[in-house]
């Protein structure tokens, strides 16, 4: 497959102001690691037995994985808890254990959002992709259903979907302009449209059986009833994105993770070997077009010295925070579209070595050297700057975000609704013309823009079109 990148220039996401407005965040916990080195730790209740009294062959547990909950009020972030709590006095007394307690416990050993999870009007989705390499295709991905309230699990505890599904995305959120679903799904060719596969301009098969033509991220939408992915544009991007939200203005923001090499600064930032601010960059994506967003900029060839025009992400600059490659979360509160509450790592996996140079952080170290770190992170958006906030106790890692009575989703009916492509068509569909119909600005799959298009696929005034 030929892939074609579009150029992202890289730079600071400086401090910027931060409000005093007390928020409660809460979250889906993906993984996190405790000071004596434990991970994800578990308590054993005991067996469990049918209405009948009969052995089923399964034991409970206390564990880790859940609905966890902080409070950020401007100055402190309050150390994570489990919400709703689960304690042993409440399933557990002597040798009596109360089994639909036991098993509601048990239950959040399914909670994990490897592949995404989402927060819509008091419910979670959450997509488990299994290993690939021991499980059979049509069982690929565990998609199941919670009550965010009580954690309860609603549907899915074996309901599997094949990788035909194409459910490993960056991130899902709710968009309230439209009362939909996005999100940034990984396709593959098999995937792509014939428009695509068949433009050997854009894609080449090698071996014409598409198994070696991975396209990338897309801006999908997803109906989160019957787990149905629609594309809006071919996954077109390269970048190892970690996350992806919504504001309450239908704004779709996704952050990549930054990692490279370079240098702490005395500010506690990264930059590379241009003296530049790197690390983990802001994009914005068009929900009616699937494109990012981006700006027509020159550039000079440092070869012939000849000018030419590309394009860039609008925000020029990084974060000069690197997040390791794994899915991270962010939300917005409603109340505030302009600010992005992220919980990402604390750095890249790579630091000062005790030689000064720069390198992989030691395991052995990762108490003081921070390799398992993580923290708050408030991003505006209207300037891309960012601000790491404060340590997240515990290290704790999650797969989907969102404020307390303050999420743009709530109620919003959304799973009441028909989300099918019958009644919910895609905002552009794929029209074929022999040559642009409009003075609108056009740009080829890539982001770019282009004066003269001869063919291909392009979009152009918010519609997708084919030239011949």
């Amino acid at each position: 497959m030929k892939r074609k990148f579009l150029i992202v220039a890289a730079a600071l996401m400086g401090c910027m102001q931060m409000s005093a407005q007390s928020v409660k965040i809460h979250g889906v916990l993906e993984m996190n690691r405790y000071d004596d080195g434990d991970q994800m730790k578990s308590q054993w209740i005991g067996s469990l037995y049918d209405e009948e009294g009969n052995y089923t062959g399964k034991t409970a547990f206390i564990v880790d994985n859940g609905l966890w909950a902080m409070t950020w009020d401007g100055t402190t972030l309050s150390a994570p808890e489990k919400e709703p709590a689960v304690n042993m006095s409440d399933i557990k007394q002597g040798n009596q254990v109360d089994m639909e307690k036991a098993q509601w416990a048990t239950d959040f050993n399914l909670m994990a959002g490897n592949s995404g999870a989402v927060f819509v009007d008091g419910k979670l989705i959450t997509v488990f992709s299994r290993d690939e390499q021991s499980t059979p295709d049509e069982e690929l991905f565990a998609v199941r259903k919670w009550d965010a309230t009580t954690g309860n699990l609603e549907s899915g505890r074996s309901d599997y979907y094949p990788k035909s599904a194409t459910l490993e995305s960056a991130g899902m959120a709710y968009n309230p302009l439209d009362g939909e679903v996005y999100g940034l799904f990984y396709l593959t060719g098999q995937s792509l449209p014939s428009e695509i596969t068949s433009d050997p301009d854009y894609f080449e098969d090698q071996d014409a059986d598409m198994t070696d033509g991975d396209a990338g991220y897309c801006l999908c939408r997803v109906d989160l009833t019957t787990m149905t992915v629609y594309p809006i544009t071919p996954g077109l991007y390269y970048y190892n994105f970690i996350t992806f939200a919504i504001n309450s203005e239908g704004r779709a923001f996704a952050l990549t993770s930054g990692g490279t090499n370079g240098y702490l600064g005395a500010d506690d930032k990264i930059y590379n070997a241009d003296n530049e601010l790197a690390g983990a960059q802001l994009c914005e994506f068009d929900l009616t077009t699937g494109l990012m967003k981006t700006n027509t900029v020159e550039a000079t060839d440092p070869e012939t010295n000849e000018t030419y025009t590309t394009q860039e992400n609008i925000f020029s600059h990084g974060t000069g925070y690197c997040a390791q490659y794994h899915r991270q979360a962010a939300c917005f509160a409603a109340s505030n579209p302009n600010k992005m509450y992220w919980i990402g790592d604390y750095n890249s996996g790579k630091g000062v070595n005790e030689w000064g140079s720069w390198s992989t952080l030691d395991n052995k170290e990762w108490r003081t050297n921070g390799l398992f770190d993580t923290a708050l992170y408030e991003v505006d958006i209207t300037t891309g700057d960012a601000t790491r906030v404060a340590k997240v106790t515990n290290r704790c890692r999650f797969s989907a975000l969102w404020i307390e009575g303050d999420d743009s989703s709530i109620g919003s009916a959304y799973w009441t609704k028909d989300h099918s492509a019958s009644v919910n068509p895609q905002p552009t569909g794929i029209t074929e013309i022999a040559e642009q119909t409009t003075d609108a600005a056009c740009y080829n799959l890539n982001g770019q823009r282009v004066s003269q298009p001869t063919r291909g696929l392009f979009i152009q005034g918010g519609r997708k079109y084919v030239v011949k």
